[in-house]
């Protein structure tokens, strides 16, 4: 089951009951603690008045017992607030997810856990994820996640490499966006820490937007693989690369890990619905906490 859907089924279901408690039971409850107040009063008249501190003592704690609440009831609405908190942080403010792939190396690694901003690109209603306040969109170079086109219950990281109306080319394991190479420095020996493979790192200039990538020179620049109807759809491929053209309210991803990323060369473009939020900070990595904070 998705967890926003989990986060909103615990609201409801905690919020009706924390309801429930304060117009019908939490009344009771008071109603029995006074009523067990005044009995006691009564039958213990004399040593209240004489001030023992005892009989006060067993009072009080009489009326206490009587104004708990019961265990089922402190585990739902109790909870209420912490759970409806924690939901409309993830939902609307920032969510954390963790990297189970080397697609993003060298920016991102394996065990890195992120957060991401979830209203940069729009306040979106939680679970169904429909825009309904529009504040920004993707730009090139920002790493975002998104739902998979393929299928939208699963959560994707990449980076946006072209907008809407773009044309991407990538031929001989070099990006051009609208017929504009984007510039890299001279290629460096790297070894991936998830595959301790020799890989070759550049540092790539996207629009303005400095970030690594690497590409593993024992692979030719073409697909590895049969890329899907919907990349067909946008996509022109060749032995060396391919050229595609980014539609409107969608955008091309790639992974900085160029040739060990399934990415939108295989199976296409994002459309807007599916945008989660821009990934922008790593807040753990239970192996290298070195790994803590910002990146591009």
């Amino acid at each position: 089951m998705n967890f926003s859907l989990l986060l909103l089924i615990l609201s409801v279901f905690t919020g009706i009951m924390w309801v429930l408690d304060l117009f019908i039971w939490k009344p009771r409850r008071k109603a029995e603690a006074k009523a067990v107040s005044e009995e006691f009063n009564r039958a213990n008249a004399e040593a209240i008045d004489r001030g023992d501190s005892r009989v006060i003592a067993l009072r009080d704690a009489s009326v206490k017992a009587c104004l708990r609440m019961p265990w089922w009831l402190d585990y739902t609405a109790g909870l209420f607030w912490v759970i409806l908190l924690v939901f409309l942080f993830r939902s609307f403010a920032y969510e954390p997810f963790r990297i189970p792939s080397g697609s993003m190396l060298p920016t991102l690694h394996v065990g890195d856990f992120i957060l991401v901003n979830k209203f940069e690109y729009g306040i979106r209603l939680p679970v169904a994820n429909k825009k309904v306040i529009a504040l920004g969109s993707p730009k090139r170079g920002d790493v975002i996640v998104f739902r998979y086109p393929v299928d939208p219950s699963y959560d994707y990281i990449k980076r946006v490499v072209g907008i809407p109306g773009d044309v991407v080319e990538y031929t001989d394991k070099r990006l051009f966006i609208n017929g504009k190479e984007m510039k890299r420095t001279d290629p460096v020996d790297w070894v991936a820490p998830d595959t301790m493979r020799t890989l070759t790192k550049t540092t790539e200039n996207l629009d303005g937007v400095l970030h690594e990538t690497a590409v593993d020179d024992s692979r030719g620049p073409g697909l590895y693989g049969r890329p899907y109807p919907a990349a067909l759809r946008v996509c022109r491929y060749r032995e060396n690369g391919f050229t595609c053209h980014v539609p409107a309210d969608s955008y091309f991803v790639m992974g900085d890990n160029r040739d060990n990323s399934e990415d939108s060369r295989y199976w296409g473009i994002v459309p807007d619905e599916n945008l989660v939020g821009r990934a922008f900070f790593i807040w753990a990595n239970f192996s290298d906490f070195s790994r803590i904070g910002s990146f591009r």
